[in-house]
């Protein structure tokens, strides 16, 4: 089943939501800021995306320039902070069958479709 981590406070993240009902495909929405991601979870979406830790995250988000910017910080560490403060996740994150996209833009969906 595709799943979606989606905020709904956010316009791209809408958008991706928006783009799978018009497809009509099945899928689950996760809203992770309330369902928050344990380190397991959030491990396996970074390899099913094929990136860096560090390329997940949200770095203009205030938390992370007041309290991360600049520091040197391992793998797990980011993904640690990821997870205290999940609105340094960037979204949408849609995954089907081992695979995911950032949906930025929101065509990027197709890729895991």
């Amino acid at each position: 089943m595709i799943k979606i981590y989606h905020n709904p406070r956010c316009t791209k993240s809408r958008q991706g939501v928006a783009f799978l009902e018009e497809k009509g495909v099945s899928f689950e929405v996760i809203k992770y800021l309330e369902t928050t991601f344990t380190v397991e979870e959030l491990s396996k979406v970074i390899d099913e995306l094929g990136v860096k830790p560090i390329e997940l995250v949200r770095k203009n988000e205030a938390i992370w320039k007041r309290d991360f910017k600049g520091q040197e910080m391992t793998d797990s560490a980011i993904i640690e902070a990821m997870i205290a403060h999940p609105k340094l996740i960037e979204r949408p994150i849609i995954v089907n069958d081992g695979k995911a996209v950032i949906a930025r833009p929101t065509d990027r969906i197709e890729e895991v479709l």
